[in-house]
């Protein structure tokens, strides 16, 4: 059975191929189904974005005609590939060599530095604080942090394919994550290492005091 979302984009092909707006009707035939069916597609591409609803001047007397043409730039439906994406990106960064964990574990600590809010001027926070800041961005990436003196348990890790796969290289980014959000935060305390896979349903982030 067709769809909902199938049939929507079976709609929003019949506009783009058209390359003139279409009326309810005009878009009914060439989909082989009823004008209310057709009009309520239209109405949900629309609310979507990706079509656009517009009246046609009229040539006479008479309401204007609603035509339909696709919104312009490519069609944001259907499926990504994000997984593939970084697969293509670790496996090309993986063949560095020795120099690929540093650079792995460098792009997390800048991306750490850019994803924490720093305190204000003049404000620095406790070891405790920091904690509660690094715990909150692991938990807002989706780590499922558990807090437990100088450890973190990491009871989820949202790229566990990709650490499976990759290992070390997809651990030193976490590192480098914490790491670089715990020196925008100028804190007293440091993410000194993380053990991937230490218990039977967590990583082990361990931090350091200054």
């Amino acid at each position: 059975m067709t769809t909902e979302r199938s049939r929507r984009q079976e709609v929003l092909g019949i506009l783009r191929d058209a390359g003139v707006p279409l009326g309810v009707a005009e878009v009914a035939e060439r989909l082989g189904v009823h004008a209310n069916t057709a009009r309520f597609h239209l109405d949900a591409l629309t609310a979507e974005g990706a079509v656009e609803r517009t009246a046609e001047q009229p040539s006479g007397p008479g309401r204007p005609r609603t035509v339909y043409t696709a919104s312009p730039g490519m069609d944001r439906g259907g499926a990504r590939g994000y997984r593939l994406l970084a697969q293509i990106l670790l496996s090309r960064l993986a063949s560095e060599g020795p120099g690929a964990r540093e650079s792995a574990a460098q792009a997390g600590r800048e991306w750490g530095r850019y994803l924490v809010d720093r305190p204000p001027p003049f404000q620095r926070l406790t070891g405790e604080e920091a904690a509660d800041r690094l715990t909150a961005l692991l938990d807002d990436l989706d780590f499922a942090p558990r807090p437990d003196g100088d450890l973190i348990r990491l009871r989820h890790c949202p790229f566990l394919e990709l650490a499976e796969e990759y290992g070390p290289l997809v651990c030193d980014v976490h590192l480098g994550l914490m790491q670089g959000a715990l020196k925008e935060l100028d804190a007293p305390i440091d993410a000194d290492r993380l053990e991937p896979f230490a218990e039977p349903g967590a990583c082990l982030a361990h931090l350091r005091r200054d």
